[in-house]
């Protein structure tokens, strides 16, 4: 949808300090630019939940047992949480461009040789455990290079539009994340061709990217790496801003402030506490959900001999769940106008709700309901976090926030997908049980630690 307003400059060249904002401007970014950064994050989501659809499958055709299958994202979701925050500074130093270019390389050249590594193990040219190795080596190129697109898609957008637009931008930007779920395993089937098997949609979205890079080469400005980003969180990939209402605390009008005169955010500030908690233990009960859906869809159905059928399967209940989640950011959080403690604690509920149906589901529909359910809860959860990490700071440390939400994300999925196979694995209802613990332990945190919405509105990051 085209963003509206009055614009004291319409293009993209660096603002320069003698030029402030003139009080009453409204910034916006052209249509076809934002279409562009929507391309961006839409791509790589689309072409991450796409594999995510077809590796259990993989891994039943190379006869490697599921555990290290999901080890295999381990050491990737470590190189994202230490580097995201660190893309995030230097997006300041370099330029969001040159941040987005370097992230969709880094994409393009992990998909690509993990879809040869794949190819090459499954025409017999390499082990099991061989292929699996050399899959983790080359996914470390998406967990260190790839992290830097996100928060400088967030760091373009937040710094080119004036506060009213801003809110917009940043959502309609972090919908993509939603957006490509669902498209990944939608495509993910239609890449599935003759000669390259199910290794197919990582050559076809490796093309997709790489269209995406040229075009972004091409067609956005070149921009001044000279000012931090001024804005509200997007957390890749699954978050949207809860709350559409601009704070009203701060000038839109003032000069935009130096990265280097913002004292460095950490980790265990008191006002990201509680949210950062909340965030690692509902991001691991989402992610160890994640890990062990696609092989509980192979158990429960009986398509361990016939891995084409397991890779459609597993994608329409990953579709299924898509499609909440974007459900959950483009209708439920904004209709019910949730605040960031309400849809924290709503979203976990509702999540746990959809684990406990999963972990009885024995159908092909049972499973798919049950997943959507538990994805409608996390896709609430996750932009409750987030927004409430960025309602605690103030707006001169919105960049560094977003950074620290990027390694919260991507913390989860460090163990707790394979830990929640092997838990599976060894006891389904261990497996479960731990998950639907991790969810309590979200719902205690958020009645005793969180801050009231009304509060948190209020006190605009000043605390702490």
């Amino acid at each position: 949808m085209p963003l509206q307003g009055k614009s004291e400059r319409t293009s993209d060249e660096p603002m320069d300090s003698a030029a402030p904002h003139l009080s009453g401007t409204t910034a916006h970014l052209p249509r076809g630019r934002v279409a562009l950064l929507f391309t961006v994050s839409l791509v790589t989501a689309a072409g991450n939940t796409a594999m995510q659809s077809v590796m259990p499958s993989i891994g039943t055709a190379l006869h490697v047992h599921d555990f290290w299958i999901s080890l295999a994202y381990t050491w990737s979701a470590l190189l994202w949480m230490i580097c995201a925050p660190v893309w995030a500074r230097k997006s300041d130093q370099r330029g969001r461009k040159e941040m987005m270019a370097i992230g969709l390389m880094g994409f393009i050249a992990s998909f690509s040789l993990c879809g040869l590594a794949l190819w090459f193990g499954l025409n017999g040219y390499l082990s099991g455990i061989g292929t699996l190795l050399t899959f983790a080596l080359f996914r470390s190129l998406y967990g260190g290079f790839g992290s830097a697109a996100p928060p400088a898609v967030q760091a373009y957008v937040a710094s080119r539009t004036s506060r009213e637009e801003r809110t917009k931008a940043l959502s309609l930007i972090s919908s993509s994340f939603g957006l490509g779920t669902i498209v990944g395993p939608t495509l993910a089937p239609f890449f599935i061709l003759p000669g390259i098997g199910l290794v197919g949609p990582f050559a076809g979205f490796t093309a997709i990217a790489i269209v995406v890079l040229i075009a972004l080469r091409l067609r956005l400005p070149d921009d001044s790496p000279a000012y931090a980003a001024r804005g509200d969180v997007i957390a890749a990939p699954f978050s949207a801003s809860s709350d559409s209402q601009p704070r009203p605390s701060e000038d839109d009008a003032a000069e935009p402030t130096l990265f280097g005169d913002v004292a460095k955010v950490s980790w265990f500030d008191q006002r990201l506490r509680p949210w950062m908690i909340a965030g690692l233990l509902g991001g691991h009960a989402q992610a160890a959900t994640m890990g062990l859906v696609g092989f509980l869809v192979l158990d429960r159905l009986g398509l361990r001999g016939d891995p084409g059928a397991g890779a459609q399967n597993i994608a329409v209940v990953m579709f299924a769940g898509a499609a909440a989640t974007l459900f959950a950011q483009w209708g439920v959080i904004p209709t019910l106008k949730l605040g960031p403690r309400a849809s924290c604690l709503w979203g976990i509920s509702i999540g746990a709700a959809g684990v406990a149906a999963l972990s009885v589901a024995t159908t092909l529909h049972a499973i798919t309901v049950s997943f959507a359910v538990l994805s409608l809860g996390f896709g609430m959860f996750r932009p409750g976090f987030t927004a409430g990490a960025s309602l605690a700071m103030s707006r001169a440390e919105q960049g560094q926030s977003a950074g620290i939400v990027a390694s919260v994300n991507g913390a989860g999925y460090i163990v707790a997908p394979a830990i929640g196979v092997w838990l599976y694995g060894h006891n389904p209802w261990v497996g479960f049980g731990t998950i639907l613990a991790l969810c309590g332990a979200v719902i205690v945190l958020g009645i005793k630690g969180m801050t009231s919405d009304a509060a948190l509105m209020d006190q605009d990051g000043q605390s702490g």
